[in-house]
Order: C-alpha cells, then structure tokens, then sequence
C-alpha cells in the first residue's frame, strides 16, 4: 500500500460510509495512543479525514506530534475519494 488512509470521525459515523481500506481512529483514540498504528513507519503517507476538514486537522497535528512525518489532511470522505481512489 502506497498510504494509509485514517477516517477520524466517531465510528458510529464510521459505519454509516467511509473510504474503502480506511482505518477508524478518531481524535480521542489517537491521543490516548492505539495500537492500530502498529506496523505504520513514520514516513508513511498518511491522509486523514473527516467531515468538514477539523478534526482532520487536529489529528494530523496529534500524528506529527506523535513524530509521524508525512500527513496530510484529507478534509472528507468525498475528495479522499477522488483524489485517491483505489
């Protein structure tokens, strides 16, 4: 896999549509640490997303403190989708 493709928003969201191979790690999950980034090296393209572009923004802050190197924000389902369709 050339990225890794994170879906922020609650899972309740989650489960009502997302990016097909997203991982589901909203922002509470990623600050109180997880292991669904085991595995993930640090300079992994990783694009977040989540509604409108906020708590994708936070989680890209939350993963670049977490020493991850090359995030980018996604802002929603819909330009993931287009931009990086599988």
């Amino acid at each position: 896999m050339d990225y890794v493709i994170i879906d922020v928003r609650e899972p309740s969201e989650f489960v009502g549509g997302h990016v097909d191979g997203a991982i589901n790690i909203p922002p509470n999950e990623l600050m109180n640490g997880t292991d669904k980034l085991d595995g993930i090296a640090k300079d992994t393209p990783i694009i977040v997303y989540c509604i409108s572009g906020s708590r994708s923004n936070v989680s890209k802050n939350i993963l670049e403190n977490m020493g991850y190197t090359n995030v980018t924000n996604g802002i929603n389902k819909q330009w993931v989708e287009a931009k990086y369709q599988r």
